[in-house]
């Protein structure tokens, strides 16, 4: 990955407290997967921002290469990289995702 987009992606992570990379925007997701994140995000009343990947190829493909994961979409919280959806879910059970997103 080059330095720009690694800069780029570690802007959007650091600059906020609670960032999601997904498919779609939080009013229309674009898969299930996110569409239950965002879910998960407004249950606790997160305040989070966004990056739809299916606007940009470059942050899509290099976001999976800067955490080493595969799939979309991936939670950041105060600049760690969380996991996906499974790991929201398990987070949102344990109250952990309220905890940590407030």
């Amino acid at each position: 990955m080059d330095d720009t987009l690694k800069s780029k992606i570690e802007e959007m992570v650091n600059g906020n407290d609670v960032f999601l990379f997904m498919k779609g925007t939080p009013e229309q997701p674009m898969c299930g997967f996110s569409a239950g994140v965002i879910s998960a995000l407004n249950q606790v009343k997160a305040k989070y921002n966004t990056f739809n990947v299916l606007s940009d190829p470059s942050i899509r493909e290099g976001i999976k290469e800067y955490t080493s994961w595969p799939t979309i979409p991936q939670l950041y919280i105060k600049g760690q990289f969380v996991g996906g959806h499974d790991i929201v879910m398990q987070m949102l059970q344990s109250g952990d995702l309220a905890t940590k997103t407030n």
